[in-house]
């Protein structure tokens, strides 16, 4: 399988400049070979590897290595530029502990290092490769030169994955709970058009304060500890923020022997006793630190912590422990400290352009001893690129309104003056306010302005609820919802009426209750809802309420805004012909959620010619499985046989049943995948999606282009001057519509950056969209500009957004649908790839049959209602 090639360069738009965070790197002309490495006794620390090489390298570079300066990957890999003067050689090396300052002995440890020839490291591919000569890019020759370049900036920072941070990049800031942020920089080595290129960016992440363990646990539980002893949720929290962390002892002078925290004790240090002899003669930890230390523990009702392995644990009391600095904190942060984090790495244009220019200009890699050793010259300038702006598409809007269609300007619009083009129908709803603070009369009032504000946006909305608004405690959320709706039923069933919307007032910072409400809605009782935050109530703002309308417009089955050039179909490869737009995207649970599964959703359109209405399915799979499972599955039937479903199957029924037309094209967004797993995820997921289609016709086909978006990507565009006004937006970001498909795209494959929207704050992020499958034949303005144009039909809000609307519906479904998890249960009767959709095989019969995951135990979510899939439920 080949990815399909550039099908040339879009041409449509502005042409502009633009400058990106890329630095041109020259290939060497040196011969590269590569050498295993084998230390023993083996470690797993890397740093104690580089220790062990850097020894080696200080003792034998003149001699024994021929003056050549290796570049190591801290495992089993060693590089030079040259051949070494021998095909195997061992080295005895020793390292010496630190001096700790009594003038004691120190430690010395032995090492046995073999080196010994592998391969040579192939340059000549990589240059055919980057001059579109041939087509897989040589990954050895791209690895040998990454580990080049990672030398300096390793040794001089702290590693984490493709980043380098330190305290000395910039002021370190409180995060809470024991956190501080570091700054750092993003470095990875890419092809592109214009030959190699360095891409650096800015980052910040998460780091452990260097604090003494009891100052750390003060701040994580946030109170003075000494005042009352721990409860058992303390000790929870306390254990998982400390399992893992590095700590050093400060109770013997200057000697700081660094130990890994395993656990906590049960018990208080004060009831603590080890053994000191072969007769088990005991000795309590108290006793044993002042006799052997002088000194004496303070909190003695404190836990110790563990240290060392399981079946010899050792006792540390938490005051003669400090944090040792440098350890990246990598579970899950608060709110608060996502808030805070985000607000450092929040940088304007210009500001980061500056600090990537300094970060360049720090690192010298003109003086890197590495890069020069290996003849690697990187440069010193962003690079200019060329880019073109997309223009914005016309919107159509009901002709009843003032403004019947309207032109966006710089990615924005509003409501006034305009109805939406499909006003949904709202009869019956009923309001149930969870929050103390809004009284029954101000929930009314904002019940009615809400109405209002549905009504003259177009839509068909009754001003006065089924039932008067009821107020309810957050704890009876089930028993609330039910009797409510049970009521509004007895109502309107002797009318064959349906209940059509539920509004909810809920306490601004609510917990686990939007999850609840979520989950019997959709699952249970099959009703949308539409939530809303005391805040918002009591302010009651137009432009909220107007937002508000949006959402619920399209949760009824509405429409809030279609492309003109749908209408009168202009769209190049989807107006001529039915055609089906995909959104899929996989959710996976935080670092440290170990056993939670992860979450697919696929969305859909349903409207043909307009493409604008999107239908969404949710399933269960495997933990941290990026292919989606159940696009298609097969299972046995007792009475039918051998069935076929799936999301995909279902999604295309319900198109034809939308339509009356079978779609005669797919274009599939894929969100979410990175590039070392687009082979696989094509492969499964363009399969499945054949089998789907043949499942409902035998030779049903329609051709499938397949496009991967991403957003996780560390590529910035800047405006070639900051102070072109006609360049910039508001936030000083180049200008929504911005497309770039040159000089730092791929080589030879169909990819382009997009920035659709307008920067709100900080520096905008273009979405990276990589064609992976295109039997359509898209030209390459035809695909940049229905991505862009697709891209102001969001139906949350009167802006353009950053990714394609398809695969952010699917990112918002699949979020959701986190929600529906049971708690998990040692229950696990009926366990298996689950799908929440009613046909298709989505309860617990229906078994995946394909995918490494498939017999992996995974809890299925409860099935959507079936009123609630047709609709866009997720907003």
């Amino acid at each position: 399988m080949r990815f399909p090639l550039r099908p040339g360069k879009g041409s449509t738009g502005i042409r502009c400049i633009v400058k990106a965070n890329h630095f041109f790197a020259e290939l060497p002309d040196k011969d590269l070979h590569q050498y295993d490495v084998s230390i023993t006794p083996e470690v797993s620390s890397r740093g104690v590897n580089r220790a062990v090489m850097a020894q080696l390298v200080k003792l034998y570079q003149e001699s024994h290595l021929g003056k050549r300066l290796p570049a190591y990957d801290g495992r089993k890999s060693l590089y030079t530029a040259g051949a070494l003067p021998f095909q195997a050689k061992e080295f005895k090396i020793i390292l010496i502990d630190e001096d700790d300052g009594t003038g004691g002995q120190r430690r010395e440890r032995e090492f046995k290092v073999v080196i010994k020839f592998a391969a040579r490291a192939d340059l000549h591919h990589l240059g055919l490769f980057l001059q579109g000569k041939q087509a897989d890019a040589p990954q050895e020759a791209l690895q040998v030169l990454d580990i080049v370049l990672r030398e300096l900036p390793t040794a001089r920072y702290c590693p984490v994955g493709r980043s380098f941070y330190s305290p000395d990049l910039g002021r370190r800031q409180s995060l809470g709970e024991g956190l501080e942020s570091w700054r750092g920089f993003y470095q990875s080595i890419r092809p592109t058009q214009m030959g190699l290129s360095l891409n650096i960016d800015m980052s910040s992440t998460a780091f452990i304060e260097p604090l003494p363990v009891i100052d750390f646990v003060t701040q994580l539980l946030n109170r003075d500890v000494s005042s009352r002893p721990l409860s058992d949720s303390d000790r929870i929290k306390i254990k998982k923020a400390l399992r893992g962390v590095r700590v050093e002892v400060t109770h013997r002078g200057n000697m700081r022997r660094k130990y890994r925290i395993s656990g906590l004790t049960s018990q208080a240090t004060r009831e603590l006793t080890f053994p000191v002899d072969e007769r088990g003669t005991l000795k309590s930890v108290v006793e044993y630190f002042y006799e052997t230390y002088g000194f004496v523990i303070q909190h003695t009702q404190w836990p110790c912590l563990q240290v060392g392995n399981q079946q010899r644990p050792n006792y540390l009391p938490m005051e003669v422990c400090k944090i040792v600095e440098g350890q990246r904190y990598s579970k899950r942060l608060n709110e608060r400290q996502i808030t805070a984090l985000l607000k450092v790495t929040c940088q304007r244009p210009q500001e980061r352009e500056r600090d990537i220019m300094q970060t360049v200009y720090h690192n010298a890699y003109h003086n890197d001893p590495y890069a020069k050793e290996f003849g690697i010259r990187i440069s010193e300038k962003l690079a200019s690129v060329e880019a073109r702006i997309l223009p914005p598409p016309w919107l159509k809007y009901h002709d009843t309104g003032r403004e019947k269609d309207c032109l966006p300007q710089v990615g924005q619009w509003n409501m006034m003056n305009k109805k939406m083009v499909n006003g949904g129908r709202v009869n019956n709803w009923i309001c149930i306010n969870f929050s103390r603070t809004v009284q029954d009369s101000v929930a009314r009032g904002f019940c009615y302005e809400l109405a209002q504000m549905c009504h003259i946006s177009g839509m068909d909305f009754a001003l006065e609820p089924l039932l008067p608004p009821v107020g309810a405690r957050p704890e009876q959320v089930e028993r609330v919802l039910k009797t409510r709706y049970h009521d509004a039923m007895t109502k309107l069933q002797p009318h064959s009426k349906e209940l059509d919307l539920l509004i909810v007032i809920l306490p601004d910072n609510n917990g686990s209750l939007y999850g609840d409400l979520k989950r019997i809605c959709e699952t249970d009782l099959g009703l949308v809802s539409q939530c809303c935050l005391t805040k918002h109530v009591f302010k009651m703002s137009k432009q909220y309420l107007a937002n508000v309308a949006l959402k619920i417009n399209v949760k009824v089955g509405g429409r809030n805004t279609v492309l003109v050039d749908a209408l009168s179909r202009r769209i190049p490869l989807v107006s001529d012909r039915p055609t089906i737009i995909f959104g899929a995207d996989v959710t996976h649970p935080h670092p440290g959620e170990d056993s939670s599964p992860s979450i697919a959703a696929v969305v859909a359109s349903q409207d043909w010619p307009e493409v604008t209405k999107y239908a969404g399915l949710v399933c269960a799979q495997a933990h941290r499985q990026e292919l989606i499972q159940d696009l298609y599955k097969t299972w046995q039937d007792p009475v039918r046989g051998t069935v076929s479903g799936g999301m995909i199957k279902e999604l295309l029924i319900s198109f034809r049943r939308a339509t009356g037309q079978k779609p005669q094209r797919i274009i599939f967004y894929r969100d979410g995948v990175s590039e070392g797993q687009f082979y696989q995820v094509l492969l499964h997921e363009l399969d499945a999606i054949r089998k789907a289609c043949a499942s409902l016709e035998p030779n049903y086909q329609p051709p499938v282009t397949f496009v991967v978006v991403q957003k996780r990507h560390h590529t910035r565009l800047f405006a070639n001057d900051h102070r072109d006004r006609n360049a910039v937006d508001r936030s000083g970001n180049i200008l929504p519509g911005t497309v770039v498909d040159s000089k730092i795209c791929h080589p030879t494959e169909f990819d382009f950056y997009l920035c659709s929207h307008a920067g709100i704050q900080g520096t905008s992020r273009p979405a990276h969209y990589h064609v992976l499958w295109d039997e359509n034949k898209f030209t390459a303005d035809g695909l940049q500009s229905l991505t862009n144009n697709l891209c102001y039909t969001y139906a949350r809000c009167t802006r353009s957004v950053s990714i394609v609307p398809p695969a952010y519906y699917a990112h918002l479904a699949a979020f959701r649908a986190r929600f529906y998890m049971e708690p998990e249960t040692s229950d696990s009767g009926s366990l298996t790839s689950g799908m929440a959709s009613g046909r298709g095989g989505g309860g617990a019969g229906g078994r995946a049959t394909r995918g490494p995951a498939a017999n992996a135990a995974v809890r299925p979510l409860p099935a959507l209602k079936e009123n609630v899939k047709r609709v866009m439920f997720y907003c």
